[in-house]
């Protein structure tokens, strides 16, 4: 699944398990086996079974008897983290708790209020050349930015987590991306222990479950992660099918309706939710060891015969995208308000946005756990950038020659290492602040 052929046509590698029953082994990259569910009555077994088929990777066979590459770019997506995605139990409802709190403390408005500056912002970079990459340039940036946003980062801080997350997604050099990662993030913690804000990272905090800072540092790698890679798909996957509809000569579909249909037919992780079974169990007549990964194919299921009708209906209740059980995804509402916001955002500053390429000549990036488009060229007519007030000059920090009192005399004054370069966070930081 980590080659070509399940990147140029995911849906065959579906049919293909599914022709030989409801789940078949699969190599989710070189070194990593799994078994891979298809059928939608076997994904809900799964899912809704915590009894019989953990998440806690600890117990992944291959990986603790050294069979699993420790470089392989996949396992920072499949080891264990003392989070809510890899634990059980008691432990995991206490964990879920404080996530599902913090969410309830987000409404529409907020969520509206940060989305709209932020997607103003993406769009003002590149809206006077009258082309861009949707999916770079907007539907990755845009949860990246907004994420620093809710969780209260500070510019420094906020600049590196969008870096590393966005490197840990892409597969580029992974293991120093994770490691970045975790410090920027306990980073952050420390900060919002020594001054709380109104923001998740405190919520978490002085939620009643108590987390110990490397259990917050994990929960945020949950809730930043898993908001950053399905956020990016569902937003550039919606615009690409609008896209495509309005481009076909179609009567116009409604941004819900374009969202509706991604979850179903391309949904922003196709194949995820590893569980681990904790005795040999018969997946209709495919075997799988003890402890081995199974993972869930959203897409797979969605695509069911069984499910035809409720498909052709559009029935919500019956895709697998959100996924289901006690690990169901608590995010589905904010996900959904960021989505269609960030939408209806570009199509308004933009209307006659249209494909720049032919729809066959889209490449796709390649990877077991989602379908995803690598890049959406675009064109429009060229608007000015002014959907946000200017800011001033944040391409690097001001040396001290330039502060307040400073000498003026270069020859002595400090020089900033280049890699001290301001990020989008920090740029959209002051922009806020204006």
């Amino acid at each position: 699944m980590f080659d070509g052929t399940f990147t140029a046509d995911p849906q065959r590698i579906y049919e293909y398990v599914r022709a030989h029953g409801p789940a078949g082994p699969v190599e989710l990259a070189p070194g990593v086996d799994a078994t891979l569910v298809v059928e939608h009555e076997t994904a809900l077994r799964v899912l809704q079974n915590p009894a019989l088929f953990a998440r806690d990777s600890r117990r992944w066979k291959a990986l603790n008897e050294g069979r699993v590459p420790l470089d392989s770019p996949i396992l920072p997506m499949m080891a264990y983290r003392p989070n809510c995605l890899f634990t059980d139990g008691a432990v995991h409802l206490r964990l879920r708790q404080a996530i599902t709190a913090s969410f309830d403390r987000l409404n529409t408005t907020r969520l509206r209020r940060d989305v709209e500056p932020i997607a103003d912002f993406l769009i003002d970079q590149f809206s006077e050349r009258g082309r861009a990459d949707l999916i770079n340039e907007y539907a990755k940036m845009l949860p990246l930015l907004l994420f620093n946003k809710l969780f209260g980062c500070p510019a420094d801080i906020g600049d590196t987590l969008t870096v590393s997350l966005s490197a840990l997604f892409d597969g580029i050099d992974v293991q120093r991306a994770n490691e970045q990662l975790s410090a920027a993030l306990m980073e952050l913690i420390s900060v919002k222990r020594r001054r709380p804000g109104d923001d998740m990272t405190t919520w978490l905090i002085q939620h009643p479950a108590g987390l110990t800072d490397e259990e917050l540092k994990d929960e945020l790698v949950v809730l930043m992660g898993a908001g950053f890679e399905p956020q990016r798909n569902l937003i550039g996957h919606s615009l690409h099918l609008l896209l495509k509809e309005e481009g076909s000569g179609g009567s116009g579909m409604l941004v819900e309706e374009a969202v509706d249909h991604i979850l179903w037919n391309n949904p922003p992780l196709a194949n995820y939710a590893t569980h681990f079974p904790v005795q040999d169990v018969d997946l209709g007549g495919v075997i799988v060891e003890a402890n081995s990964p199974v993972v869930i194919s959203f897409a797979g299921a969605n695509s069911d015969p069984a499910l035809k009708e409720a498909r052709e209906n559009r029935n919500k209740g019956a895709h697998l995208a959100w996924g289901a059980g006690p690990h169901a995804c608590p995010a589905k509402d904010p996900a959904l308000v960021i989505t269609i916001t960030a939408i209806e955002r570009i199509l308004n500053a933009l209307p006659d946005l249209a494909l720049a390429v032919e729809d066959r000549d889209l490449q796709w990036r390649p990877g077991p756990f989602q379908h995803a488009l690598a890049a959406l060229p675009v064109r429009f007519s060229p608007t000015p950038a002014t959907r946000v007030v200017s800011a001033p000059q944040t391409s690097a920090p001001r040396h001290a020659a330039e502060q307040p009192g400073a000498t003026a005399d270069p020859e002595h004054a400090p020089q900033t290492p280049p890699t001290q370069k301001r990020g989008f966070w920090s740029t959209l930081v002051d922009l806020f602040r204006v």
